[in-house]
């Protein structure tokens, strides 16, 4: 499956645009916060996704990883009837060049728990192709046998409240640089909610909030950014002292093969 992801990934936009490679570069500067957050460089996030209800209402966030494939959260409750937005920067503007993507089906993991919040990870397939070109281009994704170690820094992008209490997302994504923490440092702040399908990050005057859900959480692996975590849980109020939880994708890797394999 990863040949299949590399070639859709290498489609339109050239042999020098593999998956986690942006044609433009993001510029981090250091731990920002998606609360009071960080604007990010114009889609130099190309894999990140808009997940919006027919209102066009954004609710979650996902992660493009093949043409035809988005990853999000099983939390966010997606339905056949909303719709994935690729190549959107600025959600306030019309002058944007986007792809407003039907779903054609909606996978959620068979053993997701809603109280436990454990195995959150949904997978969308999309009822055509999306146009990969220097704004639209999937992700890497995770290897089963990856690790990804706590300290490493990282970047959460998404659209999600810059604080707990505003009254609206932003227009804008924003993005922040944030490190992993091992489960065992995790559980010090969570214990035994912290399940091994589980990765955290922040804790540094960073956090996710709400809105980001299903967003990506993407580590560099060899020069390319890698989906690590799909953004799932965390304190109320979007403290930054608190490390946010994001659903672990090297164990979720199966799961996708699967999935795309069958369907």
């Amino acid at each position: 499956m990863a040949l299949f992801w590399i070639l859709s990934c290498l489609a339109f936009i050239g042999a020098t645009y593999g998956c986690g490679i942006s044609a433009v570069p993001p510029v981090i500067t250091g731990y920002a916060r998606i609360v009071n957050g960080e604007e990010a460089v114009p889609h130099s996030w190309p894999w990140q996704v808009s997940l919006q209800d027919s209102t066009g209402f954004h609710f979650c966030g996902g992660s493009l990883i093949s043409e035809y494939w988005v990853v999000t959260a099983a939390h966010c409750g997606v339905r056949s009837s909303d719709f994935v937005i690729l190549g959107e920067h600025d959600r306030s503007s019309n002058a944007e060049i986007i792809q407003t993507m039907q779903i054609k089906k909606v996978f959620p993991h068979p053993y997701y728990n809603g109280y436990t919040i454990n195995n959150d990870i949904t997978l969308i397939k999309l009822a055509s192709p999306a146009k990969l070109n220097i704004h639209v281009s999937p992700v890497c994704v995770a290897e089963t046998s990856d690790n990804f170690p706590g300290g490493m820094k990282c970047v959460t992008t998404g659209w999600g409240l810059m604080r707990y209490n505003a009254i609206n997302t932003p227009p804008r994504l924003q993005q922040a640089a944030l490190p992993l923490l091992t489960n065992t440092d995790c559980q010090r702040y969570w214990g035994s909610k912290i399940t091994k399908k589980m990765i955290c990050a922040g804790a540094s005057g960073v956090s996710s909030c709400m809105g980001d859900s299903g967003g990506p959480l993407v580590c560099q692996k060899s020069g390319a950014w890698t989906l690590v975590g799909i953004v799932s849980w965390g304190s109320g109020n979007c403290n930054t002292s608190m490390p946010g939880v994001y659903g672990r994708v090297a164990e979720f890797r199966s799961f996708i093969e699967e999935t795309i394999t069958s369907n």
